[in-house]
């Protein structure tokens, strides 16, 4: 933003601050979840989890994607291996995750370099998923639970 625009920002009231957990340089989330399915039987869920990230390479990449039970505890982590800057959105598949059919649960991804994305998906199997916009800080000790990636 040029200092001219800065200033028209702060007299107007219109300067927006964004969180560096949340978001990349273009203020839009350095990942959200687009598109959660879940199929298998209680107890043993597999989902297809669609992202759509601004990876850029290994210096800046989804990491993984969570699924996270209403208590905040994990129930289900997919780690991403490498970086997708060439294939976006992209989907991957993980489980099982022990949950049952009307569970709330929350799916929600996170980047290597700036955490956890506010923008995620929250819902059940039997209902389905819808967006939602997380809290800062949801469920941040998570990031520190294993498994983690070893690297890119």
């Amino acid at each position: 933003m040029h200092a001219k625009t800065l200033v028209a920002a702060l007299a107007l009231g219109t300067l927006t601050l964004v969180s560096p957990q949340h978001a990349g340089a273009s203020g839009a989330p350095d990942a959200k979840i687009t598109a959660v399915h879940a199929s298998g039987a209680p107890g043993n869920y597999s989902f297809n989890v669609t992202i759509e990230s601004n990876d850029t390479g290994c210096s800046h990449y989804a990491d993984w994607w969570e699924v996270v039970d209403e208590h905040d505890a994990l129930v289900y982590r997919r780690v991403l291996l490498h970086d997708h800057a060439d294939e976006q959105p992209f989907t991957r598949d993980g489980g099982p995750a022990n949950i049952e059919p009307g569970q709330i649960v929350t799916v929600r991804a996170h980047v290597n370099t700036s955490g956890y994305s506010a923008a995620a998906m929250r819902g059940s199997v039997q209902a389905g998923f819808q967006r939602v916009e997380l809290p800062a800080g949801y469920a941040a000790a998570l990031a520190k639970k294993p498994p983690l990636p070893e690297g890119c």
